[in-house]
């Protein structure tokens, strides 16, 4: 079991900064997400810090033992259970990282990040995760473990 607790090869903090008019450096703790799944949809994602990491961490390691431990039980209930604790994971996952959505109407409200879990299209869901997972800095083998 792998943590999301080190930065990606040549990531330096997960965001870009630019220089102002005044010479100072401006950070955005956020960024934008354009939807490939639903042209017009877009999703605003928390940027990694520290302490935004040492926060993911705590809310997903009993869930990551968990998914763990009971990926070794090969019974039909007991990978069926596993399976549940990766879904928990994941939506933990968009949960901490997505601030907002737009572009979206479900059930005649406005969209926003509980609609990805709760009533929105599953596919939404999915890229909204990738593009969450995308900025904990995690490479492809260590987000299989998730």
């Amino acid at each position: 079991m792998k943590l999301p607790w080190r930065l990606g090869k040549g990531q330096e903090s997960g965001a870009r900064s630019q220089e102002s008019e005044c010479g100072s450096t401006e950070y955005k703790s956020v960024r934008i997400v354009d939807s490939k799944v639903m042209p017009g949809v877009r999703f605003t994602i928390a940027r990694m810090s520290f302490e935004r990491r040492v926060e993911l961490m705590r809310r997903i390691r009993e869930l990551a033992k968990r998914a763990e431990f009971l990926a070794a039980d090969q019974s039909t209930e007991g990978k069926m259970d596993a399976a549940m604790a990766r879904a928990e994971i994941e939506r933990v996952y968009v949960a901490w990282g997505v601030r907002a959505v737009s572009g979206l109407v479900v059930d005649g409200h406005d969209a926003g990040p509980e609609t990805l879990w709760g009533n929105g299209p599953e596919e939404l869901f999915r890229e909204a995760l990738a593009a969450v997972r995308a900025e904990t800095g995690l490479n492809e083998q260590e987000r299989k473990n998730y």
